[in-house]
């Protein structure tokens, strides 16, 4: 019977991220790069990047044009997160809020204080490139169990309680916000905020995995000692099943498990100590219904 020893089990299961130290870098990290996004590509291209964001932009920019009064970003920014912090606060945990508040606030301070940058005046390359950084800016935080702030805190919400991967369903809301800043400030800079905000979310879907859905089948002469790595590692079950080979007509075990696909590169790890011989195929998944176990935040 194949074992693994369990420092090895619990060196798979521990997340180096989740240090204080980390965190606060990482984060501080991300609020730079909101800060440059702000001042290098929204306002140059007079974009708007979705969700809370977008509000205190079209706030900024309402008072600059309709009312001649310079509105700071910071203030407005935090007093508009105040019901997201509240959801994240009640349903998705104290470290987690806290953390994000702290990303939120210097991401504010950043945005207010970090002169205006000349990348490029090419608005297509602002939209793109500038939501690939915000999406990584984003990443960044939801890598270390915080979040930027806004319709993030939405979005892991649901994600944490209906099993859903939202990102796509907060950029449809994102559009609504874009087709009013359209009708009030022209089309041309609302259709390239469009752009903007898919390159964000395809650039959230590429690095953060956690609220998306993977199934595997493991061919392996030790299901087993699998099936119980597997739960040690991600806290997923897993199915065994009779197999049966067509060539050699060989009998065999097949495991069938559907985990988070953050887990996935762990998963593979365990499941060559245990059988290096072992035959595994990785699908995504892209609905789950019953009983699947997420990862609660702290």
């Amino acid at each position: 019977m194949k074992q693994i020893p369990q420092a090895n089990i619990e060196k798979l299961k521990r997340d180096r991220m989740t240090s204080p130290p980390i965190r606060f870098i990482l984060l501080t990290i991300s609020a730079v790069l909101s800060g440059i996004v702000v001042q290098g590509f929204l306002n140059p291209g007079h974009l708007y990047p979705g969700g809370i964001g977008s509000v205190t932009l079209l706030i900024q920019r309402i008072g600059k044009k309709y009312m001649d009064v310079t509105i700071p970003y910071g203030p407005v920014n935090i007093a508009l997160n105040l019901i997201p912090i509240y959801i994240g606060f009640r349903y998705l945990g104290k470290k987690f809020t806290a953390y994000s508040c702290f990303n939120i606030v210097l991401a504010s301070v950043f945005a207010d204080v970090m002169p205006r940058i000349t990348i490029t005046t090419d608005p297509l390359l602002l939209s793109i490139f500038g939501g690939i950084l915000y999406g990584l800016a984003s990443a960044l935080c939801l890598w270390v169990d915080a979040t930027a702030g806004g319709t993030d805190f939405i979005s892991i919400y649901l994600s944490a309680q209906k099993g859903i991967d939202a990102w796509n369903t907060i950029l449809g809301f994102n559009v609504a916000l874009l087709i009013v800043a359209g009708l009030l400030f022209g089309w041309k800079a609302a259709l390239y905020s469009i752009i903007f905000q898919f390159a964000f979310t395809q650039t959230l879907h590429v690095t953060y995995h956690k609220y998306q859905q993977q199934t595997l089948f493991i061919i392996t002469k030790y299901p087993e000692e699998i099936c119980e790595a597997i739960y040690e590692v991600s806290n997923h079950g897993a199915t065994i099943l009779d197999g049966k080979g067509s060539y050699k007509k060989t009998e065999l075990e097949v495991i069938y498990s559907i985990v988070s696909r953050g887990d996935v590169p762990k998963i593979m790890k365990v499941v060559h100590m245990i059988d290096a011989d072992a035959f595994v195929n990785s699908i995504r998944t892209e609905q789950v219904k019953g009983y699947f176990y997420q990862k609660p935040t702290e």
